[in-house]
């Protein structure tokens, strides 16, 4: 799915079924909207709020209807699957979200640049996957270094910090500098 077309066509939807969603998204569809990344998504991650049925229940209509108009939509194209990690992000996070899209029925969010960028870290490190879209971020050393900690700290495994440092500077390499 191309992220800008779907949540202007979901935020119609919304509108027409007198429904609203203030949420904070992630992932690529996130990215995709800020401009960062320019390809498709499978899904819209939210952290923030659990979604209400309501809101599920239209998004699941809207994914049988727009599939229906020729675009392919998953089922689940709207979830909540990474609400967890809204409780492993850095102190104050919910300060620094900064607007992603606004329409009639949506008012989304995403992280600070610097929070996002720690979720991708953390998906390259944890599933080996979001290489592309962390290359995509370009981060400096300085935020990787800065990244370091937070992301030693998600793991309880004794071989996780010695796995993220080198992930890092695998990537580091990858953007044609040393860490």
């Amino acid at each position: 799915m191309q992220p800008r077309p779907t949540i202007e066509a979901f935020d119609k939807w919304l509108f027409e079924c007198s429904l609203k969603l203030e949420a904070i998204v992630i992932g690529g569809a996130a990215l995709s909207l800020l401009g960062v990344i320019d390809r498709q998504t499978r899904d819209f991650d939210i952290i923030r709020p659990s979604l209400s049925p309501e809101v599920l229940q239209a998004a699941q209509d809207f994914a049988l209807f727009y599939s229906q108009q020729g675009f392919e939509l998953a089922n689940d194209w709207l979830n909540n699957g990474p609400i967890q990690v809204a409780d492993t992000l850095p102190t104050g996070w919910q300060d620094r979200v900064q607007p992603l899209f606004t329409g009639n029925a949506l008012d989304l969010k995403t992280l600070h640049r610097n929070d996002l960028l720690k979720t991708k870290l953390f998906a390259l490190c944890d599933r080996g996957s979001d290489l592309l879209d962390c290359i995509a971020l370009a981060p400096t050393k300085a935020e990787l270094n800065e990244s370091l900690p937070w992301l030693e700290s998600q793991d309880a495994n004794p071989l996780w910090p010695n796995h993220v440092q080198q992930t890092l500077k695998s990537l580091a390499e990858r953007l044609n500098y040393e860490l």
